[in-house]
C-alpha cells in the first residue's frame, strides 16, 4: 500500500513497503527544473545536478563513489524541464549507510568554486555530445520551435555561454531559493517499516530548514507550430513531426496511451508496418508522447534518406487520417490494452520503477495510484476515446517540423504542405 506522509519541516513523503524484496530504492525529488530558469540562468538545475557529486564538508567526490561501491549499491541523478531527481538502489541492509551518503550531498554540498570550474567542461563536453548527435539535436530544434517564447523550449544542459557564468555564489543562492521544503518529495519503496523509515528520515530532513520563496514560475507554455532545419555532414536526414497534445494528468491520459501505441508505439503499429515493412522507406520511424504539466506534444520521429522524406510523409498523413476516419476496432483495443497494461506491471517489479512513479506522481500532482487503481483506469479506455484522442491531436494545421543532418534537398514548404493541403 502507499502511504503519503509529511515531515516536521513539511516535505512530503510517498513510501510502499514490499516485503518480498531484498531492496530499497530512495530517491529526493525537487519540482525544479529548465523550465524555472530564466534565460540567463540556463543549465543551472543540470549544473547543479552535477555538483551535488562533487563533495561536500565530509566527503570528497572521490569518497561519494567509494562509500556507494563498497555497498555494492548504485546511485544517480538526472534534471527534466520540471523536476530533478537524486536517487540509490541498495540491499536493505545497507539502507542507513546510503541514505547518509545521499543525505550528506543533498544538504551539505561545497559548491566549490574550483570544482565548479572543472565540471563547467564536463559539462560543455556533454553538450558538444548532444550537438554531435543528429538524433539529439533534431529533438533541441523542435523544442526550440514549439515552445517558442516559453521556459519550456530552453535547453536542459543549459548553453556554453550560459553556464560560462555560474559561479559559487550564483549556484549556492539558486539552490537556496529553488531547492526547499515546499516543493520537495522523499520516495522509497522496498523491504523497510513506514514508522521505522519515517524516524530515519524525520532525523535527517527534519531539520532541513528553508524558508518559501516567491520564485517565479512557468506560466502556461503556448505551444507554435513551424519548420526549422539545421544542415549537418550525415548520410540521413533525421525528422521530427509534432502536434500540441495533453498535459500530463488529463483525463485522456489512457486513451492517448492506447493511440500511441496503435500508431507509432512498436514494430505492430500503423508507422512501424506501413513506412518500414510495406514499403521499405526507413530503418527507424517512431511516435512517443511528452507530457508536462501544463501541455503536451506528440511527435513521430523518423532518419531516412532525404529522397524519401516526401514519400514517408505522405505516409504518416495518410496514416492519421485513417485513425481519425476509422479509429480502431475494439479486438486491436483489447490487445493494445493488455500491451500496456502487461508492460505496466512487469515495469512495476521494479523498485527503482514504483518510486520514480511514486515520486513524480506526488510531486507534480499531489498524489500517488495503487497499481490495481491505475489498471482499472487503463482497461476503461474505449475505441471511442481514442478515436477521439487522435480527433483532438492531429490538427494539420498546428503542424510542427523539425529536421536535422542532410536537409540539403528537402522542400520544407513541400513537407508542410504534404499534411495541410486538403486536410
Amino acid at each position: 500500500m502507499i502511504e503519503l506522509k509529511s515531515l516536521s519541516n513539511g516535505v512530503r513523503v510517498v513510501l510502499e513497503e514490499l516485503p518480498y524484496v531484498r531492496s530499497i530504492a530512495f530517491g529526493i525529488y525537487v519540482k525544479n527544473g529548465s523550465s524555472n530558469e530564466t534565460e540567463q540562468e540556463e543549465g543551472i538545475s543540470h549544473f547543479i545536478e552535477h555538483m551535488v557529486f562533487k563533495g561536500t564538508a565530509t566527503r570528497s567526490s572521490k569518497q561519494i563513489a567509494e562509500d556507494m561501491d563498497e555497498l555494492g549499491g548504485q546511485i544517480n541523478a538526472y534534471t527534466t524541464k520540471e523536476y530533478t531527481c537524486y536517487h540509490f538502489r541498495t540491499l536493505d541492509k545497507h539502507f542507513g549507510r546510503a541514505l547518509d551518503i545521499l543525505s550528506d550531498m543533498f544538504l551539505n554540498s561545497k559548491f566549490d568554486e574550483k570544482d565548479i570550474q572543472k565540471e563547467r567542461n564536463v559539462i560543455i563536453e556533454e553538450i558538444n555530445m548532444y550537438d554531435d548527435d543528429p538524433e539529439e539535436r533534431v529533438q533541441d530544434i523542435l523544442q526550440n520551435i514549439i515552445w517558442n517564447g516559453s521556459s519550456l523550449a530552453h535547453p536542459i544542459l543549459g548553453t556554453e555561454e550560459t553556464i560560462s557564468n555560474f559561479n559559487s555564489n550564483k549556484i549556492k543562492e539558486y539552490f537556496k531559493s529553488h531547492y526547499r521544503n515546499d516543493n520537495t518529495v522523499i520516495s522509497a519503496v522496498g523491504n523497510f517499516k513506514t514508522e521505522e523509515m519515517l524516524e530515519k528520515l524525520e532525523r535527517v530532513f527534519g531539520g532541513w530548514k528553508t524558508g518559501r520563496h516567491d520564485t517565479i514560475m512557468p506560466e502556461t507554455p503556448v505551444y507554435n507550430s513551424g519548420f526549422s532545419s539545421e544542415e549537418k555532414d550525415t548520410e540521413q536526414l533525421h525528422l521530427c513531426i509534432t502536434f500540441p497534445s495533453f498535459r500530463r494528468d488529463h483525463e485522456m491520459k489512457y486513451p492517448y496511451a492506447v493511440l500511441n501505441t496503435v500508431f507509432g508505439g512498436g514494430m505492430s503499429s500503423m508507422l512501424f508496418q506501413k513506412v518500414r515493412e510495406e514499403n521499405g522507406l526507413s530503418y527507424t520511424i517512431y511516435s512517443f508522447p511528452t507530457s508536462y504539466e501544463k501541455t503536451g506534444s506528440f511527435t513521430i520521429y523518423t532518419a531516412l534518406n532525404p529522397s524519401q522524406a516526401e514519400s514517408v510523409c505522405t505516409i504518416v498523413k495518410e496514416c492519421i487520417c485513417d485513425i481519425k476516419t476509422g479509429g480502431i476496432s475494439d479486438t486491436l483495443l483489447n490487445k493494445t490494452k493488455t500491451q500496456l497494461i502487461s508492460g505496466f506491471i512487469i515495469g512495476n517489479e521494479s523498485t527503482l520503477s514504483r518510486m520514480t512513479s511514486n515520486g513524480v506522481s506526488v510531486l507534480m500532482l499531489g498524489y500517488a495510484k495503487e497499481q490495481e487503481e491505475t489498471i482499472k483506469e487503463a482497461e476503461k479506455a474505449s475505441a471511442a476515446d481514442v478515436k477521439f484522442a487522435a480527433e483532438s491531436i492531429f490538427n494539420f494545421d498546428l503542424i510542427s517540423i523539425a529536421a536535422c543532418g542532410n536537409t540539403k534537398e528537402i522542400d520544407s514548404e513541400k513537407l508542410i504542405n504534404i499534411f495541410r493541403k486538403n486536410s
